[in-house]
């Protein structure tokens, strides 16, 4: 569990401990509220450790990060590729006390985008661990990681037909057939620049509010 000194939120849209070198698994990457929709808002208040609403703080201890600003803790659950966002407006998670969480829910969007999370934080408490059937797979995240290589390769030098042939392989032949791929995977590439450009500009800070309606993230 991290507690570290006031925040400083950055153009990047979050709030984090860790180094540069820390490998992304090992990452505890606290987005801000307004970046991550699914971000829940809550007050920490203590409770009997027998009450059937209390957390187990110092169960969480495993997975927890938290950093603390002026207006409260900003934290995150995390095994390295499954999250649960939370600010505790009021009161603690760090004492590792038990405690009962007051949510701050309002509204039809933004309760809606808040619903998986808090399935996802109460199954937690009680398994003391991820669930898989609440974090199914996103099929946007193939193009990311396209988009994310090509960004890298634009960064060394290299030209869209390097691209293509790196990422799709050539195709020598010269009939009809090999000419329409060719024309096919360029268009291909084309696109993947423009969004790869797009992201490092800034448009990555838009992907988690840009949801399929199956809570996905």
């Amino acid at each position: 569990m991290y507690s570290g000194p006031t925040a400083t939120l950055s153009n990047g849209g979050f709030t984090f401990a860790e180094r540069p070198e820390v490998e992304a698994p090992d990452a505890r990457i606290i987005w801000r509220a307004e970046i991550d929709p699914g971000a829940l808002r809550a007050r920490a208040e203590p409770i009997d450790p027998g009450h059937p609403d209390a957390i187990q703080a110092a169960a969480l201890a495993p997975w927890l990060s938290i950093v603390s600003g002026w207006d409260g803790e900003h934290a995150v659950l995390s095994d390295g590729w499954h999250h649960i966002r939370i600010d505790i407006a009021r009161g603690s998670l760090a004492a590792g006390r038990s405690v009962m969480l007051h949510y701050d829910l309002h509204g039809i969007a933004s309760a809606s985008a808040k619903i998986l999370p808090l399935r996802r934080l109460i199954d937690l408490c009680r398994h003391r661990r991820f669930s898989a059937s609440l974090y199914p797979a996103d099929r946007r995240i193939g193009r990311w990681l396209l988009a994310l290589r090509v960004h890298d390769a634009l960064v060394a030098g290299a030209s869209q037909a390097e691209i293509a042939q790196v990422l799709f392989g050539r195709d020598d032949a010269g009939d009809a057939a090999a000419v329409r791929r060719s024309d096919s995977l360029r268009s291909r590439v084309r696109r993947l620049v423009g969004e790869a450009r797009r992201l490092a500009a800034g448009g990555y800070r838009l992907l988690m509010q840009q949801r399929d309606g199956t809570g996905r993230d």
